[in-house]
């Protein structure tokens, strides 16, 4: 199991930037696949984009493709999530999320459904005013 903690949310305006960071302990996550979700009020969680253990598929959900940015640092055990051009309804609590991928030939894969994901951070909460 790996632990996962992010950082970077908070109260920003329309058209600003955040970046996100997922931190992860007590295991490697050189061999997981990474993930962030989110989470607004009286909304179901809901896939914002992830990583393959290689770094070479990077699937975004349509409301953020071209905004947000995903990336991976194996040596800093990190993802990160580089947000731009931010909109109120990207108002959510962000999640990091970790896949085990256990099998080489999966290195390419990318889980893109919650349940998917066996480890997840407590979130960070990310604010847009307009």
């Amino acid at each position: 199991q790996v632990q996962l903690v992010e950082s970077g949310g908070g109260l920003v305006q329309a058209g600003d930037s955040l970046t996100l960071s997922c931190v992860a302990s007590a295991r490697t996550i050189a061999a997981y696949a990474m993930g962030w979700f989110r989470q607004a009020p009286g909304k179901e969680r809901e896939f914002v984009t992830a990583i393959s253990v290689n770094g070479l598929n990077t699937p975004y959900s349509d409301s953020v493709k071209g905004r947000f940015t995903i990336s991976r640092d194996n040596a800093k055990n990190a993802e990160y999530l580089i947000m731009n051009s931010l909109k109120p309804e990207d108002t959510a609590v962000y999640y990091c999320a970790a896949h085990e991928t256990l099998n080489i030939l999966q290195y390419s894969r990318t889980p893109v459904t919650s349940g998917e994901y066996e480890d997840w951070g407590q979130g960070t909460q990310v604010t847009v005013s307009s």
